[in-house]
């Protein structure tokens, strides 16, 4: 629109000059140099001297127009139109005031009218182009820009509106994820118009929507080119290289940014180098050194939305999610439109365990920012996990005791709101001795629910029967597992439970029908420094008279983020209160330590078409009694493909000889495959 009023300001003073007098040049002076406030005041003198004066009503209209009092403009615009209905300078200015007061839809109707009449009027054109980008209606309007250009060849105000257009079309295409046209188009603004920053910036943002960040650095490396657009290009291979696991070298990268900045710097250059910078920071864990720099903003200006933002990032990385919301309210006050605001409030709603309000905070984004990805996916997210779901597996497992296994289990959960869901599971297991030649088998099947009684604590119970059919019984019993899910402190977890079940690893403790009753408790602490503490204990006691005690202890830190990366330091404690080795396993006291590394690429964070894997290695010692230490190993093992946001597969093995990992004390060994599969595409209850 702004290349509409430059030509028609041309224009019609070019006609002015020609045919009025030069006492009115001072205020055709003042408009053709923007000083719109002093021509506004010329030509009102002028026209309460000469009042029907036409050339000094255009002039005082536009100059009205531009100095941002849209609505008197048009109202001056009409009242020349009545009275020159058939001047079609008049009917210009007039339509250009319809572009000032966004009325697009009576501009394009216009307009219309306007190329009709005159077919090969350049204003007209391109003003019926612009009307019709506003209106988004990108084909039609490069089909006008041209029929502009081909009236004015190489116009190179029509030149602007048809490189804006183009971007305007691109980004039209990206919101409706027609990613390809999108990068066609933008890739034909480059062929017209070279290296232009604001296109090259745009096709950078698009490869970093589509994940494709070899292509966005390499958009980047070339707007770096320019020398006048390191900042952008830097803070934009900050971004590309977080994106890609790259932390460190981000953090370099904005250091790098931030380092030059100057006096000469743009304020919204230095708002955007400052915040890459600061984000690195927390990016890289250096949360004492972003606080400081977040305070010294706060201090400069305390309701800043931006800054707002930082802080709240910030706490949502420290795990200050109560913070983290505060902040994000700060900014709903100040603008309930902030992408920020909303979708921040969303994250941090989410990580306390409101669900329901986070799902409110990122409909309310989409309300403002129509098919936005980031808060699309956020939903997505949400619906899956609140979508029925099944999880099975079958493995084979063998020992050194001549023990074979087969068994098939399966868990369905069926999540009736965000807060209840039903449960259910079946496991068949059929196991037998080659030497003993004892054989047995069991049916588990177990029903229950999950319901969060407030929003860090969820109570689960299930409920169910085992049905054995061994060797010299046949036997029904009641499996039940209870427990209380509790997130007493930011970066905690704990469990506390009780659970009734069967020894069931071999066909001899099958046939003996050992009932065992656990008490248990599981707690895990995280930090803010990579390092993790996680301790379980259960007390057991038997039907057949036996307790045990068992600790277990781990102590880990976490070396790399993407692919998780940890290693550690495992203790084992058990007791028996009576040892029936010939059973099984059931030391005095068994001591076991071991030190282990684990990487992992999550299922969930893997994307669709995606492997996804997990390696545990470990070696260690065991005592048994006051027997002489036993060297231990353990290796764990996956392998998965992730074929859709509804379905994966996986492989899994695994492989140890420390004596508490079967009942029977011997040497183990697990090989089974894995398919989880989201049964509908989205919650039941938002059907």
């Amino acid at each position: 629109m702004k290349t509409l009023k430059s030509l028609i300001h041309c224009f019609f003073l070019l006609l002015v000059c020609i045919s009025n007098a030069q006492d009115m040049q001072e205020g055709f002076t003042y408009l053709e140099t923007g000083n719109y406030a002093k021509a506004e005041t010329f030509f009102d003198t002028i026209l309460k001297d000469y009042p029907e004066n036409k050339t000094a009503r255009l002039c005082y209209g536009r100059a009205v127009g531009l100095h941002g009092d849209a609505e008197k403009a048009n109202a001056l615009f009409t009242d020349l139109l009545k009275d020159y209905p058939n001047d079609f300078e008049v009917k210009l200015n007039y339509g250009e005031s319809l572009l000032w007061n966004k009325n697009f839809t009576a501009a394009k109707a216009y307009y219309q009218d306007l190329v009709t009449e005159a077919p090969e009027s350049f204003p007209a054109l391109l003003g019926y182009a612009n009307t019709l980008s506003n209106l988004k209606e990108y084909e039609s309007a490069l089909t006008y820009v041209n029929k502009a250009l081909d009236v004015s060849i190489g116009n190179p105000n029509a030149m602007v509106s048809k490189k804006y257009i183009y971007l305007g079309y691109a980004y039209q295409n990206q919101q409706s994820q027609n990613y390809t046209e999108s990068e066609r188009l933008l890739t034909k603004n480059i062929e017209l118009f070279g290296e232009d920053k604001e296109t090259l910036m745009n096709l950078a943002n698009l490869y970093l929507i589509t994940n494709e960040l070899d292509f966005a650095k390499g958009t980047y490396d070339r707007l770096a080119e320019d020398s006048s657009n390191q900042l952008e290009a830097l803070n934009g291979l900050a971004l590309v290289s977080h994106l890609g696991g790259k932390e460190k070298n981000a953090l370099k990268l904005s250091e790098e940014a931030f380092s030059k900045i100057t006096d000469s710097t743009s304020t919204a250059l230095t708002q955007q180098t400052t915040e890459r910078y600061i984000q690195a920071l927390i990016w890289n864990k250096k949360f004492k050194q972003a606080k400081t720099e977040i305070a010294t903003l706060v201090e400069q200006q305390p309701n800043e939305n931006w800054i707002l933002a930082l802080r709240a990032t910030l706490n949502i990385y420290k795990s200050n999610f109560k913070q983290s919301l505060e902040d994000y309210d700060r900014i709903l006050v100040n603008d309930s439109t902030s992408f920020d605001g909303n979708l921040g409030k969303a994250n941090a709603l989410k990580a306390m365990g409101y669900y329901d309000e986070a799902y409110t905070s990122a409909e309310n984004t989409l309300k403002f920012y129509d098919n936005q990805k980031d808060a699309k996916n956020f939903i997505n997210i949400l619906d899956t996990y609140f979508s029925p779901a099944s999880d099975s597996r079958a493995s084979y497992t063998f020992d050194n005791g001549d023990n074979k296994a087969y068994s098939f289990n399966t868990n369905v959960s069926f999540p009736l709101s965000t807060r209840f869901s039903l449960l259910g599971s079946y496991n068949y297991r059929t196991t037998n001795n080659t030497v003993t030649k004892n054989k047995a088998n069991s049916n588990d099947v177990s029903v229950g629910l999950s319901y969060q009684l407030l929003h860090n604590v969820t109570f689960t119970g299930t409920t169910g029967l085992t049905s054995a059919n061994a060797q010299s019984t046949d036997y029904t019993q009641l499996l039940t597992n209870v427990f209380f899910n509790i997130k007493p402190f930011k970066l905690q977890t704990l469990d506390i439970g009780y659970k009734r079940e069967i020894q069931s690893f071999n066909a001899d403790l099958l046939d003996r029908e050992i009932v065992q009753n656990n008490i248990y408790t599981n707690y895990n602490l995280g930090t803010n420094f990579n390092l993790g503490w996680f301790t379980q204990y259960i007390y057991t006691t038997q039907n057949d008279g036996n307790a045990r005690n068992l600790l277990f202890t781990s102590l880990y830190y976490n070396l790399l983020a993407k692919p998780s990366l940890k290693v550690g330091f495992n203790y084992q404690y058990i007791t028996f209160k009576d040892q029936v080795p010939t059973i099984y396993f059931s030391p005095e006291k068994f001591n076991a330590g071991e030190v282990f590394l684990n990487i992992i690429k999550d299922e969930n964070a893997s994307k669709p078409n995606q492997l996804f894997y997990e390696l545990t290695a470990a070696t260690g010692l065991q005592y048994i009694e006051d027997g002489a230490k036993q060297s231990t190993y353990r290796i764990q093992a996956k392998l998965g493909y992730k074929f859709s946001e509804r379905c994966m597969a996986n492989a899994f093995g695994t492989r140890s000889n420390i004596a508490s990992a079967t009942a029977a004390g011997f040497t183990f060994t697990e090989i089974g495959l894995r398919l989880k599969w989201i049964l509908t595409n989205k919650p039941v209850y938002k059907r």
